[in-house]
């Protein structure tokens, strides 16, 4: 009974982690504060941004398509292509299969997060600052610089949130113009 009393928890947890409740009312729920939810999937999502390509075959090659059309919700930190071809990291073949893994892994957190949420988020903190658990278990910190919103990997790698963030049937992508883990 208590296993299943703190996994009926989880979904509170995630999403007080990524609302940094203080006992206030959802604030994307309000009229225009997310973009319209679209029938595509993350990985549609993905696939049909010109600026995400190599992420695209970074999932293809990671064997995580089928994951990205699935059930979710996730939030994807997106590299753009300038970012992953600026890390100088080589993910295509299969050598390369489990390495394509990790980094999308590290770029992912559970639920759909909006621009929105995470901002409103930092405010209630404080502007301090707040953190993101992703699917390789490592922390995202999310601050705002002006009014950028910057996310700092665990191991110190540094990008901004920009363009526009997509709002899919299984969660969002969030550009961003790094990579969220240093290359090894």
């Amino acid at each position: 009974m208590r296993n299943a009393n703190s996994w009926a928890l989880v979904p509170v947890m995630i999403l007080s982690l990524a609302a940094c409740s203080g006992g206030e009312a959802d604030n994307s729920a309000k009229a225009g504060a997310t973009p319209a939810a679209s029938s595509k999937t993350l990985a549609v999502a993905i696939g049909d941004e010109g600026d995400l390509d190599l992420l695209a075959a970074v999932i293809a090659n990671a064997g995580l398509s089928d994951v990205l059309e699935g059930k979710g919700p996730y939030t994807v930190f997106a590299p753009a292509n300038t970012a992953l071809g600026a890390s100088g990291a080589d993910l295509s073949g299969e050598a390369m299969k489990a390495q394509s893994a990790a980094l999308l892994r590290a770029h992912i957190v559970p639920g759909a997060i909006t621009r929105t949420d995470i901002i409103a988020a930092i405010e209630r903190g404080g502007g301090g600052g707040i953190q993101m658990r992703t699917m390789a278990d490592g922390l995202l910190t999310f601050s705002k610089d002006g009014d950028v919103v910057v996310v700092t990997g665990g191991d110190g790698a540094v990008a901004r949130l920009t363009g526009q963030e997509t709002v899919a049937s299984n969660g969002v992508v969030q550009p961003i113009d790094g990579v969220l883990v240093q290359a090894k």
